[in-house]
């Protein structure tokens, strides 16, 4: 297990309506630059995303923000980060993401954030590559999609091995705490991949 130097996040591009989850963001922010761990996030300086950045930027934190071109140009882009990668499409994003990461938490956030989070899981899955990914169930926020995954498992979808992938704690340092402690799953015997 790769020693946790930098967790990609993933996290709504807007604010939502529960101020508990912007001080996740916050508090997570704090604790991430508290121990040293840089930040590789979507490069966003609005919503949850930016709210995120600008904690860890506040404590004294390193942030890498990875954003596709098309959307640099829409002045979403936050310019105050440690370093700013663009990339050439949204493919290209989550792949160097990937690469640039020990590990992996989904705050809140709406359809990109649960596609960039069952993605990497999916990677996961297929022994693409052997870091953990977290879950931040912030005021049940994420109760709903737990309990789909638990339907999955009933109806032999979803086996209890690749279930028990997703971490998942209301309270960050829990959450950080099983992701250190994670045990990545052997390589499929069906796939020869190289885990990266």
């Amino acid at each position: 297990m790769e020693k946790l130097e930098k967790i990609c996040v993933f996290c709504g591009s807007s604010d939502g309506n529960d101020p508990a989850i912007t001080e996740a963001a916050i508090q997570l922010g704090k604790i991430l630059a508290e121990k040293k761990i840089t930040l590789v996030y979507g490069a966003a300086k609005i919503g949850v995303m930016g709210t995120l950045a600008k904690s860890v930027l506040d404590h004294n934190g390193k942030v890498i923000g990875i954003i596709p071109n098309f959307l640099k140009t829409k002045e979403v882009v936050h310019l105050g980060l440690t370093q700013l990668v663009t990339t050439q499409n949204m493919h290209e994003r989550k792949l160097k993401m990937q690469e640039a990461s020990n590990g992996f938490i989904a705050l809140p956030g709406g359809m990109g954030t649960l596609e960039e989070l069952f993605e990497i899981l999916t990677w996961l899955q297929l022994g693409l590559h052997s870091k953990p990914v977290g879950l931040l169930n912030t005021n049940n926020f994420y109760s709903p999609l737990i309990e789909m995954l638990d339907t999955m498992v009933e109806r032999k979808f979803l086996s209890e091995e690749n279930r028990a992938l997703v971490l998942v704690s209301s309270e960050i340092g829990e959450l950080l705490q099983k992701m250190e402690n994670f045990n990545p799953p052997p390589k499929p015997k069906w796939l020869n991949v190289e885990r990266t």
